[in-house]
């Protein structure tokens, strides 16, 4: 990890300080790498702390000396150029060269981007890998080129979504019946957890753990490591491993910037990044493991309830149904072909 601190640094330092920071470097390779000739700035939402991080700048530091200093991605994580939304408008006019969104936002631009969030969708990783690294991804990808944006092959890990409560654990669908619980604001969760009868409010995640702690709400749901790093076992007593979720985030790319690239140097980074995706989903996959042990630690009540019961009540709600009209025929085959039969 030494070694992705000071890639950081160098990424984000000025060129001209370049020698005064790396004086051991030896001159000709710090002139080459003030003479880049591509630039790209890569923006993501991820805190530093995150794997999706360290990969970012491992990925970086690898396109920098296989082109030989002609190409140096810089890393911004943090949300440091702006909020998703800021920077999906970005990545459009070309502010940004680079930015990884989340598909259940990129709806907002692409509607079929989200449809790897559909509830109790996916049993598990390898059956998220089948669809998105095959033909349900390939559509996807193919629906964000039609929006103008270019976008990487694999996509990356966000991980799946867990239900916290400080009233009781869910076993079952019936248990959501009547429950508060806190969800983002989009149709997408609202939808879901009306369905099986849940009363969901729509709450910022700034505001959530004053909102648990306050009882206005009795749950959420987030990723484990959101849970862990918010500090959510605090104000919460159990965790059901529900899995209701899964999300990810699309590698997307300028149009423009990336048809300004020669292509040698186009198969080094595509190379390099889509690598990184695969690196980072294993990362993703150990550190929910971790995480987990730590939030048993912390006091966290853990259960791993079955999936086929919240299916089936999804699909008598109408739920599948519904999504199903959103998406189109096309799409909603591609996802049943690697989940099994769900409207």
């Amino acid at each position: 990890m030494v070694f992705s601190t000071r890639f950081s640094r160098r990424t984000l330092l000025k060129a001209s300080a370049a020698t005064a920071v790396f004086g051991g470097v030896s001159a000709p390779y710090v002139a080459r790498a003030q003479a880049a000739e591509f630039t790209y700035k890569f923006a993501n939402n991820l805190p530093e702390s995150h794997p999706f991080v360290a990969r970012a700048r491992e990925m970086a530091a690898a396109i920098k000396t296989e082109t030989n200093g002609r190409f140096d991605m810089q890393v911004f994580p943090n949300s440091q150029l702006g909020s998703d939304t800021d920077m999906l408008s970005q990545v459009r006019s070309g502010g940004v060269e680079f930015f990884t969104l989340s598909g259940l936002i990129l709806a907002t631009l692409v509607p079929a981007a989200s449809i790897n969030g559909i509830g109790f969708a996916f049993p598990d990783y390898p059956t998220v890998w089948k669809a998105m690294d095959g033909d349900l991804g390939a559509y996807v990808r193919g629906e964000i080129n039609k929006a103008g944006l270019e976008v990487m092959d694999k996509i990356w890990d966000n991980g799946f979504r867990q239900t916290t409560s400080s009233t009781k654990p869910i076993n079952g669908p019936d248990d959501f019946k009547g429950f508060k619980i806190r969800v983002p604001v989009s149709p997408l969760w609202t939808s879901m957890f009306k369905a099986f009868d849940a009363s969901p409010a729509s709450i910022n995640f700034a505001e959530v753990y004053s909102a648990l702690q306050t009882k206005i709400v009795e749950g959420q749901e987030n990723p484990l490591a959101l849970i862990s790093t918010a500090k959510l076992y605090e104000v919460q007593k159990y965790c059901s491993m529900t899995n209701h979720m899964w999300d990810g985030f699309w590698f997307l790319m300028n149009r423009r910037a990336w048809a300004a690239l020669p292509d040698d140097i186009k198969t080094i980074v595509a190379k390099h990044v889509n690598a990184a995706a695969v690196k980072e989903r294993e990362d993703t996959e150990k550190l929910n493991i971790s995480v987990r042990q730590e939030l048993t630690g912390k006091g966290l009540l853990f259960n791993q309830p079955e999936v086929g019961p919240f299916r089936d009540k999804l699909r008598s709600a109408g739920f599948y149904n519904e999504w199903k009209g959103k998406y189109g025929e096309k799409a909603w085959e591609l996802l049943e072909k690697s989940v099994g039969k769900l409207s």
